[in-house]
């Protein structure tokens, strides 16, 4: 049995869900969301919760049964509170700022990386060193995080690059003389 997939997604006030076959759609005070659920499992809405079962006792409907507890719970969340990503910069000389609608890295390229960001997703930098990612989708506000960090990952010898806030970068010592 499921332990996640057993506890129903409460919905908070101002929160409403709506099913149409597989389909959740939650609508909150950030956004409207929806999620498309596999066959393997069945969604009902009652008593301001959204339960999920699984059809059947085999393991693809069992493993479908928590993934799409989570997704819906995800959906409730990003709809209510959003998600938040804040990533630090560290090295001589790295910077960010934002351009209109895009991120200005300078990461001792040879050249300023330019980093449109995509619709659904607001990225600010409050600092120079500080770059912070917002978006109602969890998946979306991920993926530009590390697509962004990709840029500059922390190195293990002077610890530069992007990292998430709070991220631990294991260090290395130098060679020997």
């Amino acid at each position: 049995m499921s332990r996640i997939g057993k506890k129903p997604v409460d919905l908070p006030g101002g929160v409403s869900a709506s099913v149409s076959g597989q389909t959740v759609e939650v609508k909150g005070p950030k956004g409207t969301r929806s999620f498309t659920a596999t066959d393997d499992v069945t969604i009902t809405v009652e008593d301001n919760a959204v339960t999920i079962t699984p059809r059947g006792k085999s393991k693809r409907a069992r493993q479908q049964w928590g993934m799409s507890r989570t997704q819906v719970a995800n959906l409730v969340t990003g709809v209510t509170e959003g998600f938040k990503k804040e990533l630090e910069i560290q090295g001589v000389g790295y910077r960010a700022q934002m351009q209109g609608n895009s991120l200005k890295l300078a990461l001792g390229l040879s050249h300023d990386v330019i980093f449109d960001v995509p619709q659904g997703v607001t990225v600010t930098a409050p600092k120079p060193t500080e770059v912070i990612i917002e978006g109602i989708d969890e998946q979306l506000v991920g993926q530009v995080a590390a697509n962004i960090r990709e840029w500059r990952k922390p190195e293990p010898y002077k610890g530069k690059g992007i990292r998430y806030k709070g991220e631990f970068v294991f260090r290395k010592e130098g060679k020997k003389k």
